[in-house]
């Protein structure tokens, strides 16, 4: 048992996923199962699969209730408790008490996992707890997920598949999937086809595209273009998969403002908007299409065509 050090709990923060996030660190730094090459913390410090326990889970309940007076007293709402640690939060072999103990609190309860211990019974009913469970599946071929994730050699990427489409079938909660694609990787049409495939037979609520937005593990990395992005939003919703954009634009997402800039902004952060979709759009709010070249002069907004038809999507930052 790791002496404990540092704040276990922080926030809330914001998070489009799950409103006001109030995060719980329930694994010391870098203790992971990968070691990513886009994860902005760096590289894995220790590389385990073995679960253990990290932290007192009265401790745990201690500070997040110490959180949630203080938040209280700002007047300042909370959506979730999120695990969302700075390694793989399954690891924590008290995670299904603690969630347990958490809920007592009358929150719901957000676990990101990578999903890598997934085809472990015990995680698997641990992860039941929860309200809200985001999996990571950033390839389904075995080379792919060596190359991107670097997981311990204990595991093996048929066994986590197979979990994660068992514990699919019994979860009762919300069950969202997340994939980062990495340009030249995993960002090939074939490679999303397959990717879509598989994730078409969990049936998750929403499955997010992401890229790395800060410094990630490996300077080679880079993220897949504007254009990638909607190809794989036009291959994951041809499947019928409700698919959004995590892409670390931090606007008003989904809100219409009545204004047209911060809408198109807004609305391009989260997926592709079509030519008919625009002109809309901008019919709606009175405006004619200078709005939507402003936005591209200003390097704010991308246009592409796919298929023969015209896209606008958020431009990605420039790290």
């Amino acid at each position: 048992m790791n002496e404990y050090q540092n704040e276990i709990v922080f926030g809330p923060v914001p998070s489009r996923r799950l409103g006001k996030s109030l995060g719980i660190n329930n694994i010391p730094p870098k203790i992971c199962t990968y070691s990513c090459v886009y994860c902005q913390l760096g590289r894995t410090y220790h590389l385990q699969i073995q679960r253990e326990a990290f932290y007192e889970p009265d401790e745990i309940v201690r500070q997040t209730k110490r959180r949630i007076q203080k938040n209280k007293e700002k007047q300042e709402s909370i959506d979730y408790l999120t695990f969302v640690p700075d390694g793989e939060p399954t690891l924590d072999e008290n995670l299904g008490e603690i969630i347990q103990k958490l809920k007592m609190l009358h929150y719901p309860i957000a676990v990101i996992t990578n999903a890598s211990l997934i085809y472990r019974e015990d995680v698997r009913r641990d992860l039941q707890n929860a309200d809200w469970v985001s999996v990571k599946i950033d390839a389904v071929d075995e080379h792919t997920w060596k190359t991107i994730d670097r997981g311990h050699g204990g595991i093996h990427l048929k066994e986590i598949l197979e979990g994660i489409t068992e514990f699919s079938k019994h979860f009762s909660g919300t069950l969202v999937t997340e994939t980062m694609l990495i340009k030249d990787i995993n960002d090939s049409a074939d490679q999303l086809s397959q990717i879509a495939s598989f994730i078409e037979t969990i049936h998750p609520k929403t499955s997010y595209l992401s890229i790395p937005i800060r410094p990630p593990a490996e300077s080679w990395v880079k993220p897949a273009t504007e254009q990638t992005l909607t190809q794989a939003y036009q291959l994951f919703t041809d499947r019928h998969i409700h698919t959004e954009y995590l892409i670390g634009y931090e606007g008003n997402e989904f809100a219409f403002t009545g204004n047209i800039e911060q809408d198109i902004l807004s609305i391009t952060a989260v997926h592709p908007m079509r030519q008919d979709a625009v002109d809309h759009l901008l019919k709606k709010a009175g405006k004619d299409f200078t709005v939507v070249e402003t936005l591209i002069k200003d390097g704010k907004i991308v246009k592409h065509t796919l298929n023969n038809d015209v896209f606008y999507m958020r431009k990605l930052s420039k790290r």
